[in-house]
This record gives C-alpha cells, sequence and structure tokens, in this order.
C-alpha cells in the first residue's frame, strides 16, 4: 500500500463534514424531522435533472471499488456529495446556519454513528475484495453517510426530549402557580391568525399572554412560558402545531388547555401524515382534556367531528351555514356576525379569515367578554403580518402580502383580495413558487392555482422550480403573461422594475432557500 492512500479516508471525513454543512442547515430548517434530508434531496432531484448524477456518481464509485479495490474510484462518491445539489447553497441566502447547542449535538452524533459504519463496513468490505483498508474505509464512509443522515435525525428525537426535559417541568409548575385559562388553538392553518385574534379580542378584559411567532412545539411552547408567563396571566394562548400523530396529545397532557380551537383540515404536511383522515385524528387530540370545542365547520370533517365530541360543551363556528353558533357572513363589503340567529352587533367593514374571526369570537364570548367590547374590538382588528396585509408602495402600487406558509384555501383567498382590492384600470400581478407539503396533492393544487392566478392577474411571476412545471401548466388556461425568476429577491425587482401607480401585486408565498 503506498504511502499517499491514506489521504483518501482523510480527504473523504474532510469533504463529508464539508457537504454536512448544507444539510445540518436543512435539517434545522426542517425542524430535525427524520425523513427530511431524503424528502429535500428528492426535490432538488425533480427540481434539477442534472442533480441526478450524484446516483450516477456513487453507483460509479461502488462498482469502480469492486472491480477494482486498491483504486481511487470511491473518491468519485465523496465528490459527488459536495458538489451535489447543484444550486443547494452552504451559506442560507434567507437563513444562515445557526450552531445552537442541538445543531452540535445534532453533527457530533451524526460524526460518532458515521465513523462506526465506516468501520463495520470496511473490514467485510476488504475481506471480500482484497483491498487496501484505506479504500475499504473511504468506502464505508460515503455509504454511511448517503444512509445516515435520516437515521441521526430519527436517533436524536429521544435523547433531545430527555434534555428538554427540565424546560417542560420548569413550563408546567409555572402553569400551575399561576393557574391561567388555558386557550388551544390548532389547524391545518389559520392557527397564527386565529391566535391574535383571540388575544386582541380578549385584551382589556383580562390580562392575556400568547405564544410568540410560530413558537407551537413542545419546547417552543415550553420556552414561551418560562419566559413570557406573568403571575397575573388570566388567559394564555398556545398554538399548537403538529408534524406528527400524538404530538399534540403530548403537549396536552402537560399543557392543558380548557378551551381548545380546531380552525381548518387540509392537505397541509400530508406528505408526513399521508392522509387527512390522520390528519383530523392528530388534530383532534386537542380535545381529549378540553372543557369546550371550538370548531369551524365550514370544512365537512369537522362538522362531523363535533358529533364525537362527547359531552363538552361545542361551539360551531364559520361562514357557512352549517356554523349555528357563531356565524361571519360577508356581504359585499360587510361582515355580519351572527350569534345563533341573532345579529352581534352592526355590520363591519370586511376582513381577512372570516372563519378564523368566527372562531375566536366564540373563545371571547367563552372567557366572558361581552358583547359591545367584541364588536368594538373587531372593528379594530389588524391583521397578522404576511397573511393577506394590504399596503403600498412609495412607487404608488398596492401590495397584498401572503407570503407566511400559504396553503390552498388561504391561496383561494389572497386572489379574491387580490380581485377586491385591485384599483381599477391598474395592472395585477401574483408573485409565488406556489406550495408545498402537501403530499400527492401538491402538483394538482398548484396546477389548480396557476390557473386561478392567470385568470385574476395580468402578470404570474413564478419563483424558482420546486412548483414551476405545475404552475406553468395551470397558467394556460388563463391570460396572464408568465415571468420566470430563481428567486424572490428577483421577484421583488421584476415587480419595482414594472408596477407603478395604480397596480397591484400579490405576493403569495415564500419559500425558505432550502427548496429550489
Amino acid at each position: 500500500m503506498s504511502g499517499w492512500a491514506w489521504l483518501m479516508p482523510v480527504l473523504s471525513l474532510a469533504g463529508i463534514a464539508w457537504a454536512a454543512i448544507k444539510w445540518l442547515r436543512v435539517a434545522q430548517r426542517e425542524h430535525y424531522l427524520a425523513g427530511s434530508i431524503i424528502f429535500i434531496r428528492r426535490v432538488w432531484m425533480a427540481s434539477y435533472p442534472a442533480n441526478l448524477l450524484e446516483i450516477v456518481l456513487l453507483a460509479v464509485a461502488l462498482v469502480g471499488y469492486f472491480l477494482a479495490p486498491e483504486s481511487l474510484w470511491p473518491v468519485l462518491g465523496v465528490v459527488g456529495m459536495v458538489i451535489f445539489p447543484i444550486g443547494l447553497g452552504y451559506r442560507g441566502r434567507t437563513s444562515a446556519l445557526a450552531w445552537t447547542d442541538r445543531l452540535k449535538r445534532t453533527a457530533l452524533l451524526g460524526l460518532v454513528l458515521l465513523v462506526a459504519g465506516a468501520l463495520v463496513l470496511a473490514g467485510p468490505g476488504r475481506m471480500l475484495t482484497g483491498g487496501s483498508w484505506a479504500a475499504s474505509l473511504t468506502i464505508g464512509l460515503v455509504i454511511s453517510w448517503y444512509v445516515l443522515p435520516d437515521l441521526v435525525l430519527g436517533i436524536a428525537i429521544p435523547i433531545e426530549r430527555r434534555l428538554s426535559r427540565k424546560f417542560v417541568v420548569r413550563a408546567a409548575a409555572g402553569l400551575q402557580r399561576v393557574a391561567p385559562e388555558v386557550v388551544g388553538i390548532t389547524g391545518s392553518y389559520g392557527k397564527t391568525s386565529t391566535k391574535w385574534y383571540v388575544r386582541d379580542l380578549v385584551a382589556g378584559t383580562k390580562r392575556v399572554v400568547a405564544s410568540p411567532a410560530s413558537f407551537n412545539n413542545r419546547l417552543g411552547l415550553a420556552r414561551a412560558i418560562n419566559e413570557n408567563l406573568t403571575d397575573d396571566t388570566q388567559v394564555f394562548i398556545a398554538e399548537m402545531g403538529a408534524y406528527q400523530p400524538g404530538e399534540i396529545a403530548d403537549t396536552c397532557s402537560w399543557l392543558p388547555p380548557r378551551i381548545a380551537v380546531l380552525t381548518a383540515i387540509g392537505p397541509v404536511h400530508l406528505q408526513r401524515f399521508k392522509s387527512e383522515e390522520r390528519i383530523v385524528e392528530a388534530k383532534s387530540e386537542i380535545f381529549e382534556k378540553a372543557e369546550v370545542a371550538i370548531l369551524n365547520v365550514d370544512h365537512p370533517q369537522l362538522a362531523v367531528l363535533t358529533e364525537r365530541l362527547g359531552d363538552r360543551k361545542v361551539w360551531r363556528c364559520g361562514t357557512s351555514e352549517q356554523a349555528v353558533d357563531v356565524r361571519v357572513r360577508e356581504e359585499g363589503d360587510l361582515l355580519n356576525i351572527l350569534i345563533g340567529d341573532r345579529p352581534l352587533g352592526a355590520p363591519l367593514p370586511v376582513g381577512p379569515f372570516p372563519a378564523n374571526l368566527a372562531c375566536a369570537i366564540a373563545v371571547a364570548m367563552e372567557l366572558g367578554v361581552s358583547a359591545p367590547e367584541i364588536v368594538a374590538r373587531v372593528g379594530r382588528l389588524a391583521p397578522a403580518r404576511h397573511r393577506q396585509t394590504v399596503g403600498r408602495s412609495e412607487a404608488g402600487f398596492q401590495i397584498i402580502d401572503d407570503t407566511f406558509n400559504s396553503n390552498p384555501a388561504g391561496a383561494a383567498q389572497a386572489l379574491q383580495v387580490l380581485a377586491r382590492v385591485g384599483d381599477q384600470g391598474g395592472s395585477r400581478a401574483v408573485v409565488t413558487p406556489g406550495m408545498v407539503e402537501l403530499g400527492p396533492h401538491q402538483t394538482a393544487e398548484n396546477r389548480r392555482f396557476g390557473s386561478a392566478a392567470s385568470q385574476v392577474a395580468d402578470y404570474l411571476v413564478i419563483v424558482g422550480r420546486t412548483n414551476r412545471r405545475a404552475l406553468l401548466q395551470g397558467a394556460r388556461t388563463g391570460s396572464a403573461e408568465i415571468v420566470l425568476v430563481k428567486t424572490h429577491p428577483e421577484g421583488v425587482q421584476w415587480v419595482k422594475d414594472h408596477m407603478g401607480q395604480g397596480d397591484t401585486v400579490l405576493y403569495e408565498n415564500d419559500l425558505p432557500d432550502h427548496y429550489p
């Protein structure tokens, strides 16, 4: 064995360490979910067919090793992992890698398992081929690299739960000591808007603390309580998200809501849940310990669910005839709020998300806010940031910002807002990368949205490649001019260059930069 042969495993480890930077950032952005790495790999391969060459290089490396065990063929696998996927940057455009304690633990665990896996594979590989330890260890590192990332994330879950338990215990103790009424809010979408509506409707009557931003998982809610709960808190509003069955039940085991709200059911995160029926079951875990259940019965699945809630008090809310307890009905440019069959007050100007508003009104009434106070506060509600907020640029064109976590129902409503608020005679543009995490429905939903957008707007600016094909297929049914850009900043620049006084632009969704 020549003296330089040992450089092979050394260079391989260096290449893996370099390649790991981009995938650690993906893991961080995907909430360290097992399976997220292989999913994002598939997205990049589907968007850029040239990335399939990574598989070719890996295959050549494996075949070359078995045909010529003393050769440098295994290094090709390392070259592939460093170069590919083409387009996925090492330094985030919108979010850089943050070396948190959790990320460091994940990287260390990955390194330990990588080396262990390589050593385990190297022995049999050398015996089978008669090759050197250097070449066998190198091919072992390459194989381990492609197998381990999602396995590491899965193994880390119980470790991270145990390490974070002290924060959850502290939060649970704080809740017991302060004893606020807890309002839990979940749903495929609409959670955050409903949370802010509840906060603003109840504040002024009771001292309210709401979980900030999207702190909606176990550790995020524990942090929200530990950092924000005060001794005079009377109501704590907890937004509860879920990426898998059992997650909400686990949160409710130490953060049990007296009032539980389910805002909507849709194909969001369908790639993880696999079916909308499983989404309904996972979200309905929020009712297990609740005394009061509030549901948006515009969704047929939730209308049916109300019959399975036992002796709990149930509020049926929404915009449809099914909403027999709180109904928010649009009539032209006005909203009529009905409690049962009685108007809550005088009609109010139309605002976004009337079904979410209906659920929030039910919470406020359950918490003892009077009808006059609710009416007065509804008139002052401000939309949540990046959720169909309407403003005007310095150049004079209107901007509808709906860039947060788009879903099919919300995207359709955003187009209605574009049609309604667009200045007469001005041009209308939609800037969008489409919607993700919709599982097998993703192509069809983006095709449908592309069709609808091309019929409302004069320009459809498609950002990136993730959903480009589906959006283009849908856009053929309309008359909008199609513009293709690589990134959201390029889309913004196109708007600045082409839109002016009297025009309107809708920014619909904004994918993180680990999507193509």
